[in-house]
């Protein structure tokens, strides 16, 4: 009898079920290691990280919410230098070739652009326009056309079928050019077989078909290479195991000093921001919630204490740890992510005003001092949330809810911005078994996969050593060094994340907002009650904007009209509350009483 494979879930070590430490450190944990593994997979993604992370060095990382952003830049290095070595290779091989068999290559490159640039015509996008649809297109096709055709045409010559004992090598260019030593711009492009005739020897079609044999080997050996390090170092048996990775052995200095200052900067409470992107890095915003209600002193309450920010957070922490204590029917073995819930508090400091990186302030003793006097300011630039996060399905789906409490002139302001960090794409989830039918395929399968990228490999080639000179030119003369210090402008992680999780994903969403939602308004709501205050408006409050409805706090002397058949009415009272939902007829809500 054979049960499904579950991912072991570690168990609460204390009674509360909240462990020290969480049960998978981030640098190894599985979102950690199929970003890993799509650097190799995906050249624009791997540009990217290296582009963010290790060019822009005057750029602060965003927050790496479960995974470890130094040990993707580390792999995405290294798989830019396994690339441009393959691609030297390759191109190597392309150059003398082309001197070797007479020039006879040179009518092969230009279809092999034409592979290579078509999708770079098609772009990105899941659905392209039509024009760029169409243009790909027939560059493809031209370019697989022309390349069978030269190809045809030069296993015809190297058989000897079209040789003529009495040419030379001097009258061949003769035949091909002419007499007056021109040839059309078609027969440069697709020559015909009596133009490639004159123009090669048997023995040069044979070197040129050597050649191509030499790129299969290239273009297979490449990927056979990345093959095994998903059998080896990215395995999830090994992966875990830093200190044995080869990409983090590497002794460049820049990336061993900027790969310290990202594990210094990417998990600490004080996060430094760009002002157009506050929360880069903690995924998509969902369903934000912004809540005033007046502080009104409860008659029923004979003693009013004074309400702190503090007071209310102090209130809300506790409810949101019982969240990790499971059913006492469910067992010891209950598998539940809330089990896992971590609490922190973090402070928002604009990046603005720094000379240098290394000026940001994350020591502890910055950060407390931070923390005391940001925790009861209004704020504008500095500010001050209670995080709370959920890392589920082996940390791929994240959710992050942060939290504000704000009190001034009698009004307590709650802000609640969750956040959702999608799963990892699906073709860097599909690695695994890429990899595995790659390495357990036959030779006749091996070989035809790396003979189907032989037609691109020059144009192909050429790209990734341009780009690879593009990036170090910008490195030498960029100034980034000396630039002054800069937020996050992306984060590697939304980065390499798909549009969307499956259905089960998006349940977990909603139970997780759901539940923690509920606790901190429920701890608000106790906090109002325990010092004194009237508690009626903000529970309305919150129902409204649970049920998606929008809130009309007061309506004094005013006619208004909802819905497509409403008509206008003046209210008769001078003070009421209305809660109005879905375009639909006015519900009657409560007063500031809760009556």
């Amino acid at each position: 009898m054979s049960t499904a494979y579950v991912p072991q879930q570690p168990q609460p070590t204390t009674p509360a079920g909240a462990p020290p430490t969480p049960p998978t450190p981030p640098h190894a944990s599985e979102a950690t290691r199929l970003l890993c593994a799509g650097a190799y997979l995906d050249s624009g993604y791997r540009d990217r990280v290296i582009e963010q992370l290790h060019l822009n060095e005057q750029r602060i990382v965003a927050p790496s919410l479960g995974f470890d952003a130094a040990r993707v830049l580390a792999h995405a290095l290294r798989a830019r230098r396994q690339e441009l070595l393959w691609a030297g290779a390759v191109t190597g091989l392309w150059a003398a070739g082309a001197a070797l068999s007479g020039g006879l290559l040179l009518f092969f490159l230009w279809p092999s652009v034409a592979l290579a640039v078509a999708p770079w015509i098609r772009g990105r996008a899941a659905q392209p326009p039509l024009y760029r649809l169409a243009a790909a297109f027939l560059v493809r096709w031209w370019g697989r056309i022309a390349f069978a055709v030269l190809l045809g045409l030069t296993v015809y010559e190297a058989f000897g079928a079209g040789s003529d004992g009495g040419s030379s090598y001097g009258s061949s260019y003769d035949g091909y050019y002419g007499s007056s030593g021109s040839g059309s711009a078609t027969d440069f492009l697709v020559p015909s077989a009596d133009a490639l005739q004159g123009l090669a020897k048997p023995w040069q079609a044979w070197l040129a078909l050597g050649v191509f044999a030499l790129i299969a080997w290239c273009v297979h050996a490449q990927r056979n290479q990345f093959g095994r390090a998903l059998a080896a170092e990215l395995s999830p048996q090994r992966f875990p195991d830093a200190a044995g990775d080869p990409a983090e052995q590497s002794d460049n200095p820049r990336f061993q000093r900027l790969k310290q200052r990202i594990r210094l900067e990417q998990h600490a409470p004080l996060v430094m921001y760009h002002e157009a992107r506050p929360f880069c890095g903690a995924g998509t915003a969902h369903e934000t919630w912004v809540l005033a209600v007046e502080l009104k002193r409860d008659e029923l309450t004979k003693h009013q204490q004074p309400l702190s920010n503090r007071t209310v957070l102090e209130k809300i922490r506790p409810l949101l740890e019982q969240l990790r204590v499971p059913s006492a029917h469910a067992g010891p073995g209950v598998r539940d992510r809330l089990r896992r819930l971590e609490i922190d508090e973090c402070v928002f400091l604009p990046v603005e005003g720094l000379l240098s990186r290394d000026q940001a302030p994350y020591t502890a003793a910055a950060f407390e001092e931070h923390r005391a006097r940001a925790v009861e300011e209004g704020a504008e630039k500095r500010r001050h949330f209670l995080r709370i996060r959920v890392g589920g399905w082996e940390e791929e789906l994240v959710v992050t809810v942060f939290v504000r409490i704000h009190t001034q002139g009698r009004m307590l302001m709650l802000e609640v911005a969750p956040h959702v960090l999608t799963p990892v794409r699906q073709d860097f989830k599909d690695a695994d078994r890429s990899a595995h039918r790659f390495r357990n395929n036959n030779a006749l399968g091996k070989a035809a996969g790396a003979g189907v990228l032989v037609p691109a490999s020059a144009g192909r080639s050429l790209a990734q050593l341009g780009r690879g000179l593009v990036y170090v030119w910008r490195l030498l003369t960029g100034g980034y060094a000396g630039a002054l210090p800069d937020g996050p402008e992306l984060s590697v992680r939304e980065l390499g994340s798909a549009p969307a999780g499956s259905l089960f994903q998006d349940m977990d969403v909603a139970r997780y907002l759901r539940s923690l939602q509920d606790r901190v308004a429920n701890g608000v709501r106790a906090a109002l009650a325990e010092c004194g205050y009237e508690t009626g408006e903000f529970v309305q409050k919150v129902v409204n904007i649970s049920n998606g409805d929008v809130n009309i706090g007061r309506v004094d002397n005013s006619t208004f009209a909802v819905g497509s058949h409403a008509t206008a009415s003046t209210a008769s009272t001078a003070s009421t509350a209305f809660s109005v939902s879905g375009g639909t007829a006015p519900q009657k809500g409560a007063d500031s009483n809760g009556q």
